[in-house]
């Protein structure tokens, strides 16, 4: 059973992680290229926010949403 941890931990450290260490190693020479996956996901984050505001806003303008205080049957 220790060897399953071990070949997992192998696997991470030598094969799966290896775009972050040369990352790691970028960043002493350009700190922008080197968090370019925090940039990325920034961005990702950004674009499904808009998109989740333009559709509240599209049913917020269609009147679909049920509005009124007894909407609920908890209330």
């Amino acid at each position: 059973m220790t060897e399953l941890f071990y070949g997992i931990g192998d696997l991470f450290s030598n094969y799966l992680l290896t775009p972050f260490d040369a990352l790691m190693a970028l960043e002493l020479d350009n700190w922008w290229l080197a968090n370019i996956v925090s940039w990325i996901l920034i961005l990702i984050a950004m674009v499904g926010f808009v998109y989740w505001m333009l559709e509240l806003k599209k049913y917020d303008d269609n009147n679909e949403e049920d509005k009124s205080i007894s909407s609920h049957s908890f209330l």
